[in-house]
Formats: C-alpha cells, sequence, structure tokens
C-alpha cells in the first residue's frame, strides 16, 4: 500500500520544517481541520525521536496561530490516533488539529 502522506505535493503542503508538514485534512471535521505529519515515515508518536516529536510541535502552534489569525476559531482539538485499534486509518503518524467553533458539535 501507498502511503499517502509520503507522497504529499507542494501545493499541499501549507507550513514546514525540517521534520515535518502541514496539510489541510482531506475530509475535515470543520473548517480549517489540519494535519501535521512527520517527514520520516512512522506509525507511531512513540516512535519519533525527541528532536522530530518537538519540531512537530512547533508546527502545531505554529499551524494554531495561522488558524486563529485566519478563522478566528473559539477552541480546538488535538487528537491522535496512535494505531488500527485506535482508529487510525493512514498507518503514517499524524496529528489532528482541528479548529471548533461555538454550537458546532
Amino acid at each position: 500500500m501507498t502511503c499517502p502522506f509520503c507522497n504529499l505535493t507542494h501545493e499541499r503542503i501549507l507550513l514546514s520544517n525540517l521534520k515535518g508538514l502541514v496539510i489541510r485534512d482531506g475530509h475535515p471535521i470543520s473548517e480549517g481541520h489540519t494535519l501535521i505529519i512527520p517527514r520520516r515515515h512512522v506509525g507511531s508518536l512513540f516512535d519519533l525521536s525527541h528532536g522530530e516529536r518537538d519540531a512537530l510541535f512547533n508546527l502545531v502552534e505554529e499551524a494554531k496561530r495561522r488558524l486563529d489569525k485566519e478563522l478566528k476559531p473559539d477552541a480546538f482539538n488535538i487528537a491522535i490516533n496512535d494505531g488500527a485499534a485506535a482508529g487510525q486509518t493512514v498507518p503514517h503518524l499524524h496529528i489532528h488539529l482541528i479548529p471548533r467553533y461555538q454550537g458546532d458539535c
């Protein structure tokens, strides 16, 4: 199976650093639903190096600042489905940054 996160086009990438990428989710829960993905193909948060983990969470913070400015959400869900039994459907780690708006649930 080809990993969809290992073959992203440059047009999809909103933000990046040496260890990770930021894209919009292809099946968003809300407007601005964003994914933060390590460049290295790794399935679990627990398999990241400390440097990779720090770099990914730096991207989470930058993506949040940009979403605040662009969409002005009221809150955020931050989620990681780590493993198939936890609902992970793409076996490449990805962090969901989901803007939430008053009354959207």
